[in-house]
């Protein structure tokens, strides 16, 4: 079975910076992608970055230029860099992977949750 792990998450100063890790074990087969997702309270969760396989980035607009996705493809660990946090970056922090048992397709890939790890930022 799949499973992913994050850490990294804290409670840090507005201004400050944290790093999540997410390392994904298991029966892996093939990794098409991995992301970052983010829940507030009383808000959906949502999409603050994705990386694929290849190196591919895309940000959320609230995130650009201040955090940075980064992965090792040898040990299927995903990064989240964050720079200059404010207090509305205060969410649970989930890693998602997508695997698949054959091709990269939308209808072949699973997507697969971590438990989330909480980032919590003061003023």
């Amino acid at each position: 079975q799949v499973q992913l792990v994050e850490s990294g998450g804290g409670s840090v100063q507005a201004g400050g910076s944290l790093k999540l890790s997410c390392v994904v074990s298991g029966n892996i087969f093939s990794r098409c992608g991995m992301g970052w997702y983010r829940q507030a309270p009383g808000k959906e969760r949502e999409l603050v970055s994705t990386i694929t396989s290849d190196g591919t980035t895309n940000y959320a607009d609230s995130v650009k230029g201040r955090f940075t996705i980064s992965q090792d493809n040898v040990k299927n660990t995903m990064y989240l860099q964050m720079n200059s946090l404010a207090t509305e970056d205060t969410a649970v922090y989930y890693c998602a992977a997508w695997l698949s048992s054959g091709g990269c397709s939308y209808g072949n890939r699973n997507r697969y949750w971590g438990q989330g790890t909480q980032v919590t930022v003061s003023s």
